[in-house]
């Protein structure tokens, strides 16, 4: 089973890859998540069976500084969410013959008697103030699982910093290098922008709606992708911008591949794939959402990609980039067959 947290699409498509190392290692993948990360991976994967999980109601803040206290107005009903999933769980494990289970932050999918790994770059759960809490209780999540995969290196250079690695630990931690579903291509440049959106509402729509007023003055070619899974995928044109809704893998590898900048937030799979693509980037992050803020700063400070907060961005701002690095690909060499030697009977 491999269930991933439908908290935008990060998670979803960062178990693309492992999906797709299962299969070629000849496991049966069955897909476990809810709402738009499942949808996104029934249209990846539409052979594999899948499974609906709770919903842990995840919905941002409209106000950055109001973060914090919206998720804890929201943590009853994540915290019923988790216990239903454990259920869940519990109930498919006596009836199916599952070798294993991979979990991307769905805190209540594991099972004492089936191999049970957690993926996450979180190791520590930045939260102002509260981070030596936040984490602690992360961890001690964690523990609960046979091992914890962290999609990064284990030493420098590493695309995760202070959230992926930690300095004193007693976890099974294994270090899976990044993960993307994307490949780098040499493509003729066909878009001097690709503006990619994703991640919970109302702070999708917030920026859509911005981004939408800001590329009117833009000089050049914009393709859109607003990051919004729908039945089917739509396509129109916006002034200067070509517009989808979504695009699949195979298509949106093609775009990034063509697009000369890319503007996004600065989730931490963003930050993979576009390392993978070695692209040119400019962050927007989710305001009051500690991790994306901190990558997007982090990432600045190394003049590899520059960033505004989402009040202050404006088009022009995209100039910048020219003074900066961009993302490169860290190299690390997959070896699925070691990787799930712990889903293998004995």
């Amino acid at each position: 089973m491999v269930a991933p947290l439908n908290w935008g699409l990060g998670h979803a498509t960062r178990c693309i890859p492992i999906i797709r190392g299962l299969l070629a290692e000849n496991f049966t993948p069955v897909i476990a998540s809810d709402g738009i990360a499942l949808q996104l991976l029934q249209k990846e994967f539409p052979e594999l069976e899948t499974i609906l999980l709770p919903d842990y109601q995840i919905e941002y803040a409209k106000k950055g500084k109001n973060f914090k206290l919206k998720m804890l107005k929201d943590s009853p009903k994540m915290l019923k969410a988790i216990s239903k999933e454990k259920k869940i769980i519990k109930k498919l494990v006596k009836e199916r013959d599952f070798a294993g289970i991979i979990s991307d932050n769905r805190l209540g999918v594991y099972h004492k008697k089936v191999p049970s790994v957690f993926i996450t770059h979180q190791l520590n759960v930045l939260s102002g103030a509260t981070t030596w809490l936040s984490s602690k209780i992360h961890q001690s999540i964690i523990k609960k699982f046979d091992e914890c995969w962290v999609p990064d290196v284990a030493g420098k250079p590493n695309l995760s910093g202070k959230l992926g690695h930690l300095k004193k630990h007693s976890l099974t931690l294994k270090y899976i290098g990044p993960l993307s579903r994307l490949q780098f291509q040499e493509l003729p440049t066909v878009y001097d922008l690709m503006v990619i959106l994703s991640g919970p509402e109302p702070q999708r729509t917030m920026l859509e709606e911005k981004l939408f007023e800001e590329v009117k003055h833009f000089d050049g070619k914009v393709l859109f992708v607003r990051g919004k899974i729908e039945a089917k995928q739509e396509q129109f044109q916006f002034l200067n911008c070509e517009v989808f809704n979504f695009m699949q893998s195979d298509a949106l590898e093609k775009a990034f591949n063509e697009s000369a900048l890319v503007l996004s937030r600065s989730g931490y799979t963003t930050v993979m794939d576009l390392a993978k693509l070695q692209k040119k980037a400019f962050f927007i992050p989710t305001p009051g959402q500690f991790e994306q803020e901190y990558l997007a700063k982090r990432l600045q400070k190394q003049q590899l990609v520059p960033m505004a907060t989402q009040d202050d961005f404006s088009i022009d701002q995209l100039k910048r980039v020219a003074d900066f690095k961009g993302l490169r690909q860290i190299d690390y060499e997959e070896d699925y067959t070691e990787l799930f030697r712990l889903f293998q009977r004995k």
